[in-house]
């Protein structure tokens, strides 16, 4: 059960359902095979508590049998789904199904309702507990990304923000964590509003869990610039699967730096590409006389001239030397620290749940930048209030 407990809160975290706790990987050979210190000891105490609570075996066997049965119950609603659904079973069969085992089921469902009050209630008090908190997390979170993607910066006010001219470049390498996959978050503007400084090579990072079991490694890190060129800013998404385990000794930072250089190395084959499908190649003609006549000018066979390549390599180059020097020079985690709070005219529940159940879900369990490991030398964190 408790190990269950552990698997479940895992791939609640990863679907975005749970507020964020520490996840300890105990097998190299098992991934599945994790361990939650902040929920084992919830489970201790509610084990403590429950038996000072009721101090009778009857109680607490009452309390065990409901669960059992509710977990029994739920199993074969499931069953009749799939056997529905995906199976295809006779009709006659599933009527069948569900007068056998829907009876025997309901006798046990009644017996142990009927000893509600003598302790059957307290798994029901867990659950309530427990989807209210993850119905708050849950809630709350589509919520901040909501106004993060009405709020976002497009890449017209973007440009306009860096061309700024007291926006200044510093050595260096940002690496500015956001929940959004499309824009620039809001709490950027705020944060050049206030410090008017960028590093060499900035790049926005989004961390998603997927509702797959495994990202292959090749597919993990998903790149694009950010226009203009000269800008050295780009994008990625880092996709992780419920059951990806993070490589602890690998570190994440030489793993992102890595797999941008190999991005910058592949965007002068994608070019290439884009402009040999696009150019019209001209066989007859004078065109010919102006290809012979202009050595500089001619064709690698891939749609781009000699010299254009050339130069295109020119700028690969000098890319990636822009990111070893902002990686020698040091990296900075920027990340941002927004306070939710509901906004006017806002009813009573959703106040509550925002202003009050999820802020103190927030402030007592773990941060973002303990569950991915950030030295705190390097972090700067940004504070922004959203008004949701």
């Amino acid at each position: 059960m408790i190990s269950g407990t552990f698997s479940i809160i895992q791939q609640s975290l990863s679907l975005g359902c749970f507020p964020r706790v520490q996840i300890i990987h105990t097998s190299a050979k098992y991934e599945g095979q994790v361990y939650i210190p902040e929920i084992n000891y919830l489970l201790m105490l509610a084990c403590v508590g429950v038996t000072l609570g009721f101090r009778k075996t009857k109680q607490i066997r009452n309390a065990y049998g409901i669960a059992v049965v509710f977990v029994m119950t739920l199993t074969s609603a499931f069953l009749l789904v799939i056997m529905i659904m995906i199976w295809k079973t006779h009709i006659l069969l599933v009527i069948l199904y569900v007068l056998v085992i829907g009876s025997v089921e309901l006798v046990y469902l009644s017996y142990v309702l009927y000893k509600f009050d003598e302790g059957s209630y307290l798994p029901l008090a867990f659950t309530v507990v427990l989807v209210t908190v993850v119905y708050v997390w849950n809630y709350v979170y589509r919520m901040k990304y909501i106004y993060e993607l009405d709020h976002k910066i497009s890449s017209h006010q973007f440009k306009e923000i860096v061309a700024k001219t007291n926006t200044c470049r510093l050595q260096g390498l940002t690496i500015f964590y956001s929940e959004l996959v499309q824009g620039i978050p809001p709490i950027f503007q705020h944060y050049i509003a206030n410090v008017p400084a960028l590093h060499s090579v900035l790049i926005f990072v989004s961390i998603k869990s997927l509702p797959i079991s495994k990202v292959p490694v090749d597919e993990r890190f998903l790149f694009r610039r950010v226009e203009p060129h000269g800008l050295n800013v780009f994008r990625c998404i880092v996709r992780y699967g419920y059951k990806d385990v993070c490589n602890e000794h690998e570190s994440f930072e030489r793993t992102l730096v890595d797999r941008l250089k190999e991005y910058i190395k592949e965007e002068l084959w994608i070019w290439s590409s884009i402009k040999s499908n696009t150019k019209e190649i001209v066989e007859n003609g004078g065109a010919k006389d102006n290809v012979g006549a202009n050595d500089e000018s001619v064709h690698n066979g891939e749609g781009m001239t000699m010299d254009e390549e050339e130069k295109k390599e020119e700028v690969v180059v000098d890319d990636i030397e822009e990111v070893d020097r902002g990686l020698e020079a040091g990296i900075v985690h920027l990340m941002g620290e927004s306070e939710v709070v509901a906004g006017k005219g806002s009813g009573f529940a959703k106040m509550v749940m925002i202003n009050y159940v999820y802020t103190v879900l927030r402030r007592n369990l773990r941060q973002t930048d303990k569950a991915f490991d950030i030295p705190h030398k390097c972090l700067l964190k940004v504070g922004m209030t959203y008004k949701l």
